[in-house]
């Protein structure tokens, strides 16, 4: 009876997301068929508290050891807490938390054990999302475009348009949503664009002892280092052809360059620099999109906002002004890759993640 439910039809699944910001775990529901985006569903938000961001925080850029121990018990025992208010749901998309990435090395590591989920739970849980694509030659990253198309087709989209994540990394999608299925060519391209607020924040922590700058305030209050901004500019990683994606820590060097500004200008740079990433981005886009459509805690951030609108020829807005959700994407996007991994369905391709074919990544643990 499970799998016929899990083979056709409409499907409610729970996914969840604990991104590199490590602020806490997304759930969201969707209704799909594994194609069609059916329905949005209710949402949950649950923090991490302090202790615990400083255990997953401690454990980021390991790969064994106590450390990461310790990170898979605190995300292990929050993702099940906010799971048991979710019973009506199908199935469950469980992301885990990110501590590694090194696709170039063959290797990520997303910490949560889905197995024991669905025995806690009592659910089906779709995880281990990324593997099967980095084991093929592939990034393992970015993983959400295929929602992406998805969610072009929901708003009725008749033109090239792009979805840009700013995160603790920036990704971004471009979609023609022209094309009948995601792994159709030309549907997609994505890639990693740059860091994004994972080094704004880290600079807000080490001298204000703030989680993040909130508002863009503090970057609305000073100036862009233009010499900063080209030596970051001048890393190879922009000049790569995508797919390509990054670690949180890969550009941990940018701190460095802002040592010696002020306060306000080492916010207004860091910030001046994810906006340039994505511009040198859209250069790689097949054609320039008609829309960029920006979810994650970016998008909250005026300061970053403008000076994406003053370095990009497109409208760009954040999702809600086409009805989606910007807190809630990428939990989304889990979800229907979920529907995805237990239809059988490809999850990325060659225009995604570089990998080498179109691969249905994730693992489906169900419950004894």
């Amino acid at each position: 009876m499970l799998k016929a439910k899990l083979s056709k039809g409409p499907i409610r699944i729970a996914g969840t997301m604990s991104g590199t910001s490590m602020d806490g775990v997304d759930v969201a529901v969707l209704e799909t068929d594994g194609e069609r985006i059916l329905g949005f569903g209710e949402t949950a938000y649950r923090a991490f508290s302090d202790a615990e961001r400083r255990v997953i925080a401690t454990a980021m850029g390991q790969w064994t050891g106590p450390d990461v121990d310790r990170a898979v018990v605190t995300v292990q025992a929050a993702h099940t807490q906010v799971l048991r208010g979710f019973d009506d749901v199908d199935l469950i998309g469980f992301h885990g938390q990110t501590l590694s990435h090194d696709p170039r090395g063959g290797r990520t590591l997303q910490v949560g054990d889905g197995d024991q989920l669905a025995q806690d739970i009592g659910t089906p849980v779709v995880w281990d999302f990324r593997n099967a694509d980095v084991r093929m030659g592939g990034e393992g990253a970015p993983l959400a475009p295929f929602f992406h198309f998805a969610c072009a087709k929901w708003i009725k989209a008749d033109a090239p348009l792009a979805f840009l994540n700013l995160g603790g990394v920036g990704n971004l999608t471009w979609v023609d949503p022209r094309k009948t299925r995601p792994e159709d060519e030309g549907a997609l391209l994505a890639f990693d664009t740059g860091p994004a607020n994972a080094p704004i924040d880290d600079l807000m922590k080490e001298r204000l002892g703030k989680p993040y700058d909130q508002d863009g305030a503090l970057a609305r209050r000073g100036e862009v280092e233009t010499g900063a901004l080209e030596l970051f500019l001048a890393e190879s990683y922009f000049t790569r052809m995508p797919p390509k994606s990054l670690d949180r820590n890969d550009f941990a060097e940018m701190i460095k360059l802002v040592k010696e500004l002020s306060d306000v200008d080492a916010a207004a740079t860091l910030t001046g620099m994810a906006a340039a990433g994505v511009a040198q981005g859209i250069e790689h886009c097949p054609t320039q999109p008609e829309v960029l459509l920006v979810t994650g805690g970016g998008r909250k951030n005026p300061v970053m906002m403008e000076m994406l609108r003053v370095s990009l020829d497109c409208v760009v807005k954040p999702v809600e002004e086409v009805g989606l959700d910007g807190d809630m994407l990428e939990a989304q996007a889990f979800a229907y890759l979920a529907a995805r991994v237990a239809r059988g369905l490809p999850t990325s391709g060659p225009s995604t993640t570089g990998v080498k074919a179109l691969v249905g990544g994730g693992v489906l643990s169900c419950p004894t």
